[in-house]
């Protein structure tokens, strides 16, 4: 028979249908510039993306600068706006240094794949960003998974492993249920055994800490020699990109070795300038972050008097368990419906196999949103979804 290459892929239509059948598909769904959705899904913590300084430093950054940084940031991807951001995010965590990246899962990978490899240990939360896990995948080190939340058997891990060098791998919040990890207790460990402490600080920056410095800030741990936190741009500042900070010859490392920093073209300048001026922003408004993690707290509460199994959000993020994969998808769509955009996560993006609606909050809610987002959940559940 000849080959014609037509079968190749057939096994892609055979993982297609079982997806359909579990009710896992995915699909995109392109929003308007002037959509009237209330937004409940998006990550604009603090509602900056479109803040007219922020979206206007990036017009004129565009304008200045052009559309893209033109290579990676070794060669001619560094901009003024680029130097002058690493030392604006440094000086406002309390960090010695910082380094921007492209993306958040640019800073990941690299700072985790740089500061590990062949012959050390990773010991991670369960409850991971797949950015990180993918770093952890790539490293090529030994990696230790332990249960969600659990200090104690990242302790001893630390305490049995039988490699020189160690890292602690995750969250502060994290992005399913918006709990917090038990930062303090990490640091300790990783003292004690000679680690370092790796933080993704994606949904805590911005948000918690004095002034939205974070959570690795508000646990007093941002000047800690061992301890290196990322952070995304996309998020509480709107714009988009990642930054690693922390001690400064780590971030020398970084830009010496993390191949996601040395072969990537640079974040482009009008994204550089969007998430400097939300940052400026929010140092003059720093009670942005105190509005957002209110408004969380009053969503979830009025969810969980309702009867819904909502979370209680440390930060941003609130989940509301679905009884199953097609209900959630549902349940979403029925509230996009409705006029509320909510989040929907299903295996596999959720490690413990629970379907749940996610929603996220920002700072520039009014009480009349809270209002329009219970009515709209609360009506559009499906059977099951609440206790009562």
């Amino acid at each position: 028979m000849t080959a014609t290459g037509e079968q190749v892929f057939d096994w892609i239509d055979a993982r297609a249908e079982d997806r359909r059948r579990a009710g896992l598909t995915r699909q995109l769904r392109p929003r308007g510039a002037d959509s009237t959705l209330l937004d409940l899904a998006g990550n604009d913590y603090l509602g900056l993306s479109r803040d007219k300084r922020v979206a206007g430093a990036a017009a004129a950054a565009a304008l200045r600068w052009g559309a893209g940084s033109t290579g990676s940031r070794l060669v001619t991807g560094t901009t003024e706006l680029h130097t002058e951001l690493e030392h604006a995010l440094a000086a406002f965590c309390g960090a010695q240094a910082a380094l921007v990246f492209s993306s958040g899962f640019a800073a990941n990978l690299g700072a985790i794949t740089a500061l590990s490899g062949k012959g050390s240990a990773i010991v991670t939360d369960a409850y991971i960003h797949a950015s990180l896990i993918d770093g952890c995948r790539l490293s090529r080190a030994d990696i230790a998974v332990m249960s969600h939340g659990d200090a104690k058997s990242i302790k001893h891990a630390l305490s049995t492993r039988r490699t020189e060098h160690a890292l602690v791998v995750t969250d502060s919040v994290f992005s399913v249920d918006g709990d917090l990890a038990p930062l303090p207790a990490l640091a300790e460990a990783c003292r004690e055994h000679n680690a370092g402490l790796l933080i993704d600080d994606a949904h805590g920056f911005g948000v918690l800490g004095e002034g939205g410095r974070g959570a690795v800030a508000e646990a007093g741990l941002i000047k800690e020699p061992n301890v290196i936190t990322t952070i995304t741009l996309s998020k509480s500042l709107g714009a988009q990109g990642g930054a690693v900070v922390g001690p400064r010859r780590v971030i020398r490392h970084l830009l010496e070795t993390a191949r996601t920093f040395i072969f990537d073209t640079g974040l482009a300048p009008a994204s550089a300038a969007a998430a400097l001026a939300a940052l400026n922003a929010l140092k003059e408004e720093p009670e942005r972050p105190t509005r957002v993690r209110d408004n969380a707290m009053t969503l979830a509460m009025r969810l969980r008097e309702a009867g819904f199994r909502a979370s209680l959000p440390d930060a941003a993020v609130i989940s509301v368990q679905a009884p199953s994969p097609s209900d959630a998808l549902s349940w979403a769509d029925e509230c996009r419906a409705a006029g509320v955009w909510v989040g929907c996560f299903r295996p596999p993006s959720v490690p413990d196999k629970i379907s749940r609606l996610r929603l996220t909050v920002r700072a520039d809610l009014t009480e009349s949103d809270i209002d329009k987002a219970v009515d709209v959940i609360v009506r559009c559940a499906p059977p099951g979804a609440a206790q009562r």
